[in-house]
Parts: C-alpha cells; structure tokens; sequence
C-alpha cells in the first residue's frame, strides 16, 4: 500500500488503514450462534457456504429450561463439518448449582468441540451477584477442564467483570453499532446475519485480530501415565477378585 508524501494525508491514509483492519472480519475462521429461535435449520447448506466455521448452540437457561432443537443442532452441525460449542443462559433466579446440573445433563464434555459459554445477558446490569456467578463458572470449569468463556454486554462487562480477577476468561461481546471498546476474544456484531440453510436472521460472530479458533478449543483429555494406567488395572483386578474366605 502507497502513501501520500503530503504529510497530513499520509497520516490519514494510515489511520484509515488500521481502522480497516480492526474492522474486518478475521481471516481464520467465523461463526455463528443459534437457538430454537432459528427453527429447522440445513446444517449441510450452511457448511457448503464455507464461512461458517464454527457454531454455539444454545443448551439450557437457569435450572429447568432446555432448548428444543439443541440435540437435533449438534449432532447436524458435527455430522455437517462445523465446530461446535453450547452455551448457557444465566437466571438470577435459581442457585449456581440447579444451573450447572441443568446444562451438564444436556451437555457431555465429550460432545463438544470448543468451550462452553456462559451467557448473560444485558438486563442484568447492575443487579448482578457475583458469588452466584462466580460459583457457576467454577462448576463449569471442574466438569470441562476449562475456565468457560463469558457472553455479555460491554455494560455489564464494565460493571462486573473489568476487574484483574477475570483477565483469564475469554470474553464475548455483544455489540452491534461501532467496534468494541473492552477486550474481546469473539464479538457478536450482528443480529441480523443471512446465512444459507437458516430461515431468518442470525447472530454473527468473528474473532479479534489477535484470537483465533484455536483460543476457544475444547482441552485434549490428558494421557494417563503408565503408572496410573496400572494402579487403575489393579483396581480392576481386585474389585473383579471373589472374596477371600
């Protein structure tokens, strides 16, 4: 790329530069995140399009509810090719440990190829409590192995989660006039999406430009050492053993 030599305009042209790659959409890879609210969805047609790389499917939301179209969306997105997470919707209603047994029953680590999410929305603004919040991703982060990653608001990000003790969580933001001004990992920019294979408007996500899908991915389970292996054979052996007399 050429500058100008006048040096007001080269400085232009610059700033007008680095706002366009702050602005586009990460080369990587770009998602998308859907729920009952999108209906049937085409999982074939929505791989063959090639710029869906990756979706979070909405699980459950506080201790009972549970997305109708969930299981159908999973296993139709895996068997399609796209990488896929599941997130939660927080309640202020029911306690940390009803939610985590809601979303663990609908959600099997194995299952899944990105981490979880934890989802609250921006209605919670300043009526936040953070012991119930707290308590919930520790849930999550024993049964997954990972610290989940939190979906919100740039308010609610400022209000309850700026703070050093959360610098470790992915953050996705939801934003969708201008670019974001807190740190991010993924940015929600659009509610309004098209993406072939689903009816309607869709939710839009992409990286920052220095994120990539490789952030967000689900641990590999560790290996087992030897050691290990053979204290579990012996186990084994000894609960299959009768009896001594």
């Amino acid at each position: 790329m050429r500058f100008s030599s006048n040096p007001a305009l080269r400085w232009f042209g610059i700033a007008l530069f680095l706002l366009a790659l702050l602005a586009r959409p990460a080369a990587c890879a770009q998602g998308i995140d859907v729920s009952k609210y999108q209906g049937k969805i085409n999982w074939t047609k929505v791989a063959k399009t090639k710029k869906v790389k990756f979706v979070y499917i909405r699980a459950t939301e506080g201790a009972t509810i549970r997305d109708k179209f969930y299981q159908t969306n999973l296993t139709a997105a895996r068997k399609a090719g796209i990488l896929v997470g599941s997130y939660h919707v927080y309640s202020s209603k029911t306690t940390a440990y009803q939610q985590f047994a809601n979303f663990k029953a609908m959600v099997p680590r194995k299952s899944q190829d990105l981490i979880p999410v934890l989802d609250i929305e921006g209605h919670h603004s300043g009526r936040l409590y953070m012991g119930r919040v707290d308590k919930l991703l520790e849930l999550m982060e024993a049964e997954y192995g990972v610290k989940p990653m939190i979906y919100t608001s740039e308010k609610v990000y400022k209000e309850h989660f700026a703070s050093r003790k959360y610098r470790k969580y992915h953050i996705f933001v939801a934003k969708y006039e201008g670019y974001p001004v807190i740190r991010f990992t993924l940015w929600q920019h659009s509610k309004t999406g098209r993406v072939k294979g689903i009816a309607g408007a869709v939710d839009l996500d992409k990286f920052h430009p220095k994120h990539s899908l490789a952030d967000i991915r689900m641990p590999r389970p560790r290996k087992k050492n030897a050691a290990a292996q053979a204290a579990e054979a012996d186990t084994s052996a000894s609960a299959a053993a009768p009896p001594a007399t």
